[in-house]
C-alpha cells in the first residue's frame, strides 16, 4: 500500500466531500449549526438616533443657556414632537432622540430648576448614536459557512431574523470491530478490554456538528463485518478498528465486499498509518481508523474533523499555531508524527511540552493532553526553545 501524505491523504478525502442540503431552523435552535447562506439585516441598528447617557437631548444651537422642559423620551417610547430653539427633552440611555436635537448633555452636566435645566456648551453629535451606527439595512452580517455561537446568534437577533438557513448535519454511523472490545458494565472476559476510542469519536462527532449512530462492537467475522457495513447507514461510515491488514482485520476485505473504491490506503502518519478512506458504490463515504485510542482520535482531529467541515461547508483547514518547545526532542523518523503534549501560556508566548511516552494504546496520555506537536517525517532534533507547530486541542 502506498503511504500517502497527511496532507495529500486529507485532500483526496476533501474532494469527495461537499456541503449538505440546507435547512430552516428557530435561531434559539441554531447554536453550533453552520451558516448555509449569508445573513444580512432587515434595518438599519439601531434604527433611529439613540442617546447614549442619561441626560438632556438638545439643540447645539442653544447651548449654553437655560431651557425649557418639554417632554421625556424613554427607551421603547420616545417624544413624537419635535424640539424647537430655547426646548430640551429628558432623554435616557437607548432612547430614540427627538426630532430637532443634535447632541445629549449629561445629566451630571445639567442643572435642573423646576421646569427649566440650564446647560453648558455641546459639541453637535455629543453622547449620541447615529442611525445605523452598527449596521445598515441590506448590509452582510454573518458570512456563509460561519457557525453559530452565542455573539453571531446575538447578531443575527438584532438583524432582525427568527429564523437562520443552516446545513443539514452529517449523519455519521460509528462502530468498532474486535472480539477484545466490550462496553461497561459487561464483565470482561481475561481477553477483554473495555471500548474507549468509539465512545471518545462518539463525543467528538457530536461537538463538531454531525448526528452519530453507534452500533454494537462487530464480531471478528468476515460476514458480520459485512452485515455491519451494508446496515450502516449515513453519509459517513467510520469504523474503529480492523483498518490494517493482519489476519483478524477484516474491515478492508469487508469493503471490497461491497466495491469500495479506495481514495486513500494508508497515511505516512504515526500514530495512524492504517487509516484508509473510499466511496462505496451506494455512494456512503467510508474512513477506516485503528483501532488503538489514541490512533483513532489523532486521525479523527486530522481527518475526521475535516471531512466534517466539510460536509457542513465550514472552512476544513487545522487551526494551527506556534509555541516553544519546553524540552528537547529526538530527530524524528520517517512518518510525520503528531505528538501528545501539553501547553502553557506565560511570558508573553506559549510553551509546550510532549508527553515522553507517546504509546498509541495510552488513553490516560490523550486525557491529560491538550495539543498536538506536528512534526515531519526525517525533521532533525530540537532542542528546548526552538519554534514547533502545534493543533490546540479545545479542553474544558
Amino acid at each position: 500500500m502506498k503511504l500517502l501524505p497527511v496532507e495529500d491523504a486529507r485532500a483526496r478525502m476533501l474532494a469527495e466531500i461537499g456541503p449538505l442540503s440546507a435547512e430552516t431552523v428557530a435561531i434559539q435552535d441554531s447554536i453550533g449549526r453552520v451558516l448555509a447562506v449569508d445573513v444580512a439585516a432587515v434595518r438599519d441598528q439601531p434604527p433611529f438616533a439613540a442617546s447614549a447617557m442619561d441626560g438632556w437631548a438638545v439643540r447645539s444651537a442653544d447651548a449654553p443657556g437655560a431651557l425649557k422642559i418639554v417632554g421625556e423620551s424613554a427607551a421603547g417610547h420616545g417624544f413624537a414632537g419635535t424640539v424647537q430653539a430655547g426646548e430640551t427633552v429628558r432623554i435616557f440611555t437607548g432612547a430614540a432622540v427627538p426630532a430637532g436635537c443634535d447632541a445629549i448633555v449629561i445629566q451630571e452636566d445639567a442643572t435642573r430648576d423646576g421646569d427649566t435645566v440650564t446647560i453648558p456648551g455641546v459639541q453637535p453629535g455629543n453622547h449620541l448614536r447615529p442611525a445605523g451606527g452598527d449596521f445598515r439595512a441590506g448590509e452582510a452580517l454573518l458570512a456563509r459557512g460561519g457557525r453559530i455561537d452565542p455573539w453571531r446568534l446575538s447578531l443575527a437577533a438584532a438583524a432582525g431574523r427568527a429564523t437562520l438557513e443552516v446545513t443539514r448535519r452529517p449523519r455519521v454511523a460509528l462502530f468498532s470491530t474486535g472480539e477484545e472490545i466490550i462496553e461497561a458494565p459487561a464483565v470482561p472476559g481475561p481477553f477483554q478490554i473495555y471500548d474507549s476510542g468509539s465512545r471518545a469519536l462518539e463525543a467528538l462527532i457530536a461537538g463538531w456538528g454531525a448526528e452519530v449512530v453507534r452500533a454494537k462492537p462487530v464480531r471478528d467475522t468476515m460476514d458480520a463485518t459485512i452485515q455491519a457495513l451494508r446496515d450502516a447507514a449515513g453519509d459517513l461510515v467510520v469504523t474503529v478498528g480492523g483498518a490494517s491488514v493482519g489476519d483478524h482485520d477484516l474491515v478492508r476485505g469487508a469493503a471490497d465486499a461491497l466495491d469500495l473504491s479506495m481514495r486513500v490506503a494508508s497515511v505516512n502518519v504515526r500514530p495512524g498509518k492504517p487509516t484508509f478512506f473510499g466511496v462505496l458504490e451506494d455512494g456512503r463515504r467510508l474512513l477506516g481508523l485503528p483501532g488503538n485510542p489514541a490512533s483513532a482520535m489523532v486521525c479523527a482531529e486530522l481527518f475526521l474533523k475535516p471531512i466534517l467541515a466539510g460536509y457542513l461547508g465550514a472552512d476544513p483547514a487545522l487551526r494551527m499555531r506556534a509555541a516553544r518547545l519546553e524540552t528537547p526532542l529526538p530527530a524524528n523518523g520517517p512518518r510525520e508524527h503528531w505528538m501528545r503534549a501539553k501547553l502553557s501560556y506565560g511570558g508573553g508566548f506559549v510553551t509546550v511540552r510532549p508527553y515522553g511516552d507517546q504509546d498509541s494504546s495510552l488513553v490516560s496520555v490523550f486525557a491529560a493532553s491538550d495539543a498536538l506537536v506536528r512534526r515531519a517525517g526525517g525533521a532533525p532534533a530540537l532542542d528546548a526553545g526552538d519554534t514547533v507547530d502545534v493543533l490546540p486541542l479545545p479542553r474544558a
